[in-house]
């Protein structure tokens, strides 16, 4: 496969041009690794490691997996099954009626448990805990904390009604502890043993000491934050920190097939439209795509693109049309890195379609 590399370094110009994108990393794989690129601008080196925020939702949707090709557990196993009765009862109670107690592992790894945001969901007082950490309030948000604040919001709708998502970060802060509770372990040993060290990566670890200054600085708009309180709190939600080529290696062997049968890739793939327009893209079981619409590429229509982005821009996506993988960051959490990194994969598909 040939990709021409004027139209590589122009792509991250653009992302680089983006405004308020003050630093960013693409790498593009095939699959067949016949073909390898990597550019930076601005703050980031290619060797340069940074927050993939919650890319690492697809390591955790790894593990589950792998657990369940185990026997280990069952996606349809009730969440009540692990955590204890002071997590779950009155977790989600909609109009007088409590559905704690029927809500599923792929519930919460689908997002449509139904369960709020603790992140985004606007709480009695008005405020977000994304506003308050948006303005530099770096605080913890462990388990514990979001329970006890979930527990006073309304539920976005009944587990498992039919055709309904809402991104949970909540969700997954659950599926983290459950994972500790199958495999008597933390969170964080859990991704060393069954990721990092089985792929031996040795630039990528999960974020627990707030005195690290390694991972490259993410921002909103034109303010830089630094909320280590925070990304220490959430390691199963976002608390991995990696480089590019290390995101990549995990990124080709999730869609190979390493940790779970590749086959079962396809039963990931039961979407959800989880955000309409003009931020469009689905959510599977721990999988998202993204919306590519006709009029990008009308005669040789791009069919698919499947894996995460993050929330400070970080992203990584395989094309199986092309057999391209990409990878990478924009450190930019309001939305301008995530259009800029989705344009310039869009373009380099198209340009070898």
């Amino acid at each position: 496969m040939t990709i021409n590399e004027d139209l590589l370094n122009q792509s991250i110009q653009e992302m680089g041009n983006k405004k308020n994108v003050f630093s960013a990393v693409l790498r593009v794989e095939s699959g067949d690794n016949s073909f390898s690129w990597t550019g930076t601008v601005g703050e980031m080196e290619k060797e340069s490691k940074f927050f993939i925020a919650s890319v690492t939702k697809l390591y955790v949707t790894a593990i589950v997996m792998r657990l369940v090709g185990e026997g280990k557990c069952s996606l349809d196993d009730k969440i009540t099954k692990y955590l204890p009765n002071e997590y779950t009862q009155g977790l989600h109670v909609l109009k007088g009626t409590d559905y704690s107690d029927v809500i599923t592992i792929k519930h919460l790894i689908s997002n449509t448990s139904g369960i709020p945001d603790y992140f985004f969901h606007k709480q009695p007082n008005g405020q977000t805990a994304a506003s308050l950490l948006l303005e530099g309030n770096d605080q913890s948000w462990d388990l514990e904390t979001t329970i006890q604040t979930v527990k006073k919001l309304t539920p976005n709708f009944v587990p498992g009604k039919k055709g309904k998502a809402a991104y949970s970060d909540t969700n997954y802060q659950l599926l983290g502890r459950i994972i500790e509770i199958i495999t008597e372990n933390s969170i964080d040993q859990v991704f060393k043993e069954f990721i990092f060290d089985e792929l031996g990566l040795v630039h990528t670890y999960v974020f627990k000491d707030t005195a690290d200054k390694l991972p490259v600085p993410f921002y909103y708009k034109s303010t830089k934050l630094w909320l280590p309180n925070y990304m220490v709190s959430v390691p199963a939600e976002g608390g991995i920190v990696s480089t590019a080529e290390e995101l990549m290696v995990f990124l080709k062997e999730f869609f190979k097939g390493r940790f779970f049968p590749k086959e079962k890739i396809e039963e990931l793939k039961k979407w959800n439209l989880i955000l309409p327009p003009p931020s469009v893209f689905y959510y599977g079981i721990g999988l998202e795509k993204l919306f590519t619409p006709r009029i990008i590429s009308p005669f040789k229509p791009i069919k698919e693109i499947i894996g995460f982005w993050g929330q400070t821009g970080s992203f990584a996506w395989y094309n199986p049309d092309t057999n391209l993988y990409f990878c990478g960051t924009t450190n930019q959490i309001n939305g301008a890195g995530h259009a800029a990194a989705g344009k310039a994969m869009m373009k380099i598909i198209k340009s070898v379609l």
